[in-house]
This record gives C-alpha cells, sequence and structure tokens, in this order.
C-alpha cells in the first residue's frame, strides 16, 4: 500500500534514491539542488542505505566520478543544477558517447548572468543536445515518479544512455506537496539490481572507455546513440505502463489536459502546467471555450509524430519557452514543436512565448491572456508578436499599443 507523506521535491528525489540504493554518488553541493545529496548523506550516515557518498572539488569532478563509477559497473548517480551543470559539459557528452545509464537529478535553475538562484530551463536546454535522455516533472509526485523510473530506462540493453531527472528550482524542489510514496521493497523490484554487460571491472573481459576515435569511428559512434535515443522512446512507455500496474499513476511522452475537443492549445514543460490547468478550467467553466493544454513530459527523445498528432484539430497553438535560445523566431521547445507540425503538415496558427526566467511568476490570468490572443491568431489568421515575454516590464510605444490590438500579448 502506498504510505501518504508531505515532501518537498528535493526531498522526493531523496527519498527514491534511498529506496533505490545506487551504489555510488558523488556531488558537489549547489543551490538549489544542494538539499539532494545532503539527505542522501544523511541516510548514508545513519546506516539506511551503504551507498558510497565521494565528496568532490567541483561539479566537473562530481559528473567525471560519476562516469567512472558507472564505467567500473557501479549503479551511479549525481545532481546539480544551473552553473554547476555547466560546469559538468564536457563530461555531459563523455557521458552519453560512453553509453554510460547514469541518473543526474538536475533541480532547473538559470544559468548566469545575471546571477540567478531561480528556476527556467536555461541549464537543461543548453544540454538538450548531450545525448541526454531528458525527462521532466510538473509536482513534486511526478518527480519521485520519474526518477523511480529513470533507471529501468537508462539501464535497458536498447538504450544505455544516461537520464536527467529535471525540476523546477525552488517552486517543486522546496515547495511541499502531498505525495504517495511506494514501499520500499516494490520500488527495489521495480528497478531491478544492475546487471552491467560490459564494465572495466569485469576480469573476464579487456576493454577501454573514452578511446580516441579518430575520423573513421567517430560517426559511427553518434549514429549509434541517435539509434538509442529512438529505441529509448518504447522503452520509455514500456517503463511507463509497468510503473502503473504498479502504482495507478499513468505516464506517456506527454500529458494532453482537456484536448479531446480542444480548438486552441498551449504547449508547456514543467510546473507552471499547474498554473495553466487552472486557466483551463475557469476557462471552459465561465465561457465555454474550448482550450486545452500539452504538458512535455520527455523533451529527449523528442516525441515529434505524437505531438503532432495532440495539435493536429486544434486552430491555434502557443508554445511557452522557460528559456532563450537568442533564434530569429522561437525558444528550444518552439523549435521543436513547430518542426514537428511542419513536418505533419499541421495547419494551426502557431505562436512562441517566453516566460519565467529567471523565476519571474505567470499567473492563471496570464494564461488567460494567452488564450485570449490564441482566439484573435485563429480568427486573423496573423501572428503578430511571435517573440514576446510574458510579464517583461517595460514602456508600451503608441505602435506597440497597436500591435497588441493584432495579436500581440499584453505586456
Amino acid at each position: 500500500m502506498a504510505i501518504r507523506e508531505r515532501l518537498s521535491g528535493n526531498e522526493a528525489v531523496a527519498y527514491a534514491i534511498k529506496q533505490i540504493n545506487p551504489d555510488v554518488m558523488p556531488a558537489f553541493p549547489i543551490t538549489p539542488s544542494t538539499e539532494i545529496p545532503q539527505y542522501v548523506a544523511n541516510y548514508i550516515a545513519n546506516g539506511e542505505i551503504d551507498t558510497e557518498f565521494i565528496h568532490v572539488e567541483s561539479e566537473h569532478s562530481a559528473m567525471s566520478a560519476t562516469i567512472g563509477a558507472s564505467a567500473a559497473g557501479a549503479r551511479a548517480i549525481t545532481a546539480t543544477s544551473s552553473c554547476g551543470m555547466a560546469l559538468m559539459w564536457e563530461e555531459l557528452y563523455v557521458a552519453a558517447s560512453n553509453r554510460l545509464p547514469i541518473v543526474l537529478a538536475l533541480v532547473n535553475r538559470a544559468l548566469s548572468g545575471p546571477i540567478n538562484i531561480n528556476a527556467d530551463h536555461s541549464d537543461s536546454m543548453g544540454a538538450r543536445d548531450t545525448g541526454w535522455i531528458q525527462i521532466y516533472a510538473e509536482s513534486n509526485q511526478e518527480v519521485y515518479d520519474n526518477f523511480i523510473q529513470a533507471f529501468p530506462i537508462a539501464e535497458d540493453k536498447r538504450v544505455h544512455l544516461p537520464v536527467m531527472v529535471c525540476q523546477d528550482g525552488f517552486i517543486t524542489s522546496h515547495g511541499v506537496e502531498n505525495i504517495l510514496l511506494e514501499e520500499d521493497d516494490k520500488v527495489k523490484h521495480f528497478v531491478g539490481a544492475y546487471e552491467p554487460e560490459h564494465y572495466l571491472l569485469n576480469p573476464n573481459e579487456k576493454m577501454a572507455v573514452g578511446p580516441y576515435a579518430v575520423s573513421n569511428y567517430y560517426m559511427e559512434t553518434k549514429r549509434a546513440q541517435r539509434e538509442a535515443m529512438i529505441q529509448a522512446k518504447q522503452v520509455i512507455l514500456e517503463v511507463a505502463a509497468k510503473f502503473e500496474e504498479l502504482t495507478g499513476r499513468k505516464y506517456s511522452f506527454f500529458e494532453a489536459y482537456q484536448m479531446e475537443d480542444a480548438e486552441y492549445a498551449v504547449v508547456i514543460i514543467g510546473s507552471a502546467a499547474g498554473t495553466c490547468k487552472a486557466a483551463i478550467d475557469e476557462i471552459r467553466n465561465t465561457t465555454g471555450k474550448k482550450v486545452g493544454l500539452i504538458k512535455i513530459r520527455v523533451f529527449r527523445p523528442f516525441p515529434e509524430e505524437e505531438i503532432a498528432a495532440a495539435l493536429s484539430k486544434v486552430k491555434a497553438v502557443a508554445i511557452m519557452d522557460r528559456s532563450e535560445m537568442f533564434a530569429a523566431t522561437s525558444g528550444p521547445l518552439g523549435a521543436e514543436v513547430r518542426a514537428a507540425m511542419y513536418q505533419a503538415r499541421c495547419n494551426a496558427e502557431t505562436v512562441n512565448y517566453f516566460y519565467g526566467l529567471g523565476g519571474r511568476d505567470i499567473t492563471v490570468s496570464d494564461f488567460k491572456t494567452v488564450y485570449e490572443n490564441l482566439e484573435k491568431i485563429a480568427d486573423t489568421k496573423t501572428v503578430t508578436g511571435m517573440y514576446d515575454y510574458i510579464g517583461l516590464r517595460r514602456r508600451r510605444s503608441v505602435e506597440e499599443s497597436s500591435s497588441k490590438e493584432h495579436g500581440g500579448l499584453e505586456a
């Protein structure tokens, strides 16, 4: 029977780690992920788990040690945020290219500068092309559930890729919510024992990890990584189905909220989805307008065909990015979703907005304005203000005021 508890997102991750009892955890503290290794260190000190905790001098060293432990045949994890992951940058590519099933607890935080310790997705989105699977959570329950599912995904022989389990800094990492925890023995059985096939400490096999690859081999390595990422889609669904059998909680690549008859849709990642759901319920209850939400859970591998199908019947879509990309018309999520829609010849009008950078709040009222804007865009077939920021403090010129009347977003 599930255990009812009240935990922060960081506590939930640490509790999942305790239940999994990995072999090695190298870590270096950085806000807002510091609590995760702190809680795990307490579990170790209290004799509740026998994980080997390695105190390192930097985040680069943390990922280096995690790579070494995983290559040696250990089940290895670490945790970090923001600039800490940026310091790991080189090693992120090494972990993925070496096909090591590491799990990283990433507590999303804005990258400097200017210095900011609050939530946005600039850290994980900056790492979107490193070869890691990326799974995002809206709530504390989801980050706990995602972490439990991460090792069966990473360690599957069809995959053997590292997994980044992401949650929004302070919003979920430090916010306390009601949560259902599974019993220890059930989690251990679900995750299973790690039995590596090839590893450095295997006395019966000689091997090298991270050798120099000349041009005759490098491209084939990347192609193999891509194939593993493709295979990961099926594995993610298989693991989610088993998790549903265990817990009754259903997961997929994304959650479609009120999308059965939706004419106007928002696509978003992370904790702000809860605020958007509140706006959807209010709009539907007061106006009857058919609005819906696609909340992305799995960003890598990106579920292109599935998202395009989910958006195939809507009139207009707003794609919400919590990370800048400085491209001409979109952010990271916007680029992926728009490409998927284009490939599927989806005819919905599309607009991309930026929100929540550096932890700025987004409200139910903001989402209501987004849906109002989508209705105007669908009616006029005109998109203005494609590259706009929700909640930006600025003076409005006469030209800006005019553009708002034709589809731009109120700042």
